[in-house]
């Protein structure tokens, strides 16, 4: 099952590039003065109250959709994470098949459905396959975080090490926009470019100013998007209920 494990790695490179570049402080080329939301602030100051409201978060659930670059696939995603090294939710991979996955304590737990295995065994004989159709399809799986490819799914649940990456960006460009709502939330918007790529990032003008979805778009590739959302709520990292293939001991 190596395959389907670095599919869920492939997941987790993709969102976190997404987290890195979505939303890097910058200088605002707007009005010095702006007013309304965030009033007297520029591009990059917002920039920055965004990056400590969301890694300062106990927890948050990131929804979207993101290319990976290695296979050039699209990934969507749909996971909640903790400072707790804990996650719980789905993934897919160029919308062929979707997979579970829930990391609590020192064990990983994955489900496949059919399509999403037969997906990530394309090149392997029609025998090696359907056994592991067979074998895993609807079924909860488990593996030690000890493993290799259990470690680096799992570094993906640590909320730590994902939203730490938002800190890395630099700090040119980023202008303020126009105010919005975002899912019913009021937002402003801030505004980069890096070359052909254009992001767009969306942070809370209410409450605390937590980031709340990134969008990207370049010539040539599938418009990105990445939501951020319930914040501070409980992770749902359960051991799933009845049996449970172990992969370790295969």
């Amino acid at each position: 099952m190596r395959r389907t494990a670095l599919a869920a790695l492939c997941l987790a490179a993709a969102a976190t590039a997404g987290l890195t570049t979505g939303c890097q402080p910058g200088q605002d080329s707007a009005d010095s003065k702006p007013k309304g939301p965030f009033a007297g602030l520029s591009g990059s100051q917002i920039a920055e109250r965004a990056l400590k409201a969301t890694t300062d978060a106990t927890s948050v659930r990131l929804k979207g959709r993101v290319t990976d670059d290695e296979s050039k696939g699209v990934i969507d995603i749909d996971m909640a994470i903790n400072h707790a090294g804990e996650c719980a939710g789905t993934m897919s991979m160029d919308g062929e098949g979707k997979a579970d996955l829930i990391k609590t304590g020192s064990t990983v737990y994955m489900k496949y459905d059919e399509a999403f295995l037969r997906a990530q065994s394309k090149g392997e004989s029609k025998e090696d396959t359907q056994a592991a159709v067979d074998m895993l399809a609807g079924k909860w799986t488990k593996m030690a975080v000890k493993g290799q490819d259990a470690k680096d799914i799992a570094s993906f649940c640590d909320l730590d090490s994902v939203l730490g990456d938002l800190s890395d960006g630099g700090t040119a460009g980023t202008t303020r926009g126009r105010t919005t709502r975002v899912d019913g939330t009021p937002a402003i918007t801030l505004s980069e470019k890096d070359g052909k790529e254009r992001y767009t990032a969306y942070v809370a003008t209410e409450g605390k100013p937590y980031l709340l979805r990134v969008d990207s778009a370049s010539g040539g590739k599938e418009p990105e998007h990445l939501s951020f959302v319930d914040y501070g709520k409980p992770v749902p990292a359960h051991k799933p209920a009845g049996e449970i293939v172990d992969l370790d001991a295969l």
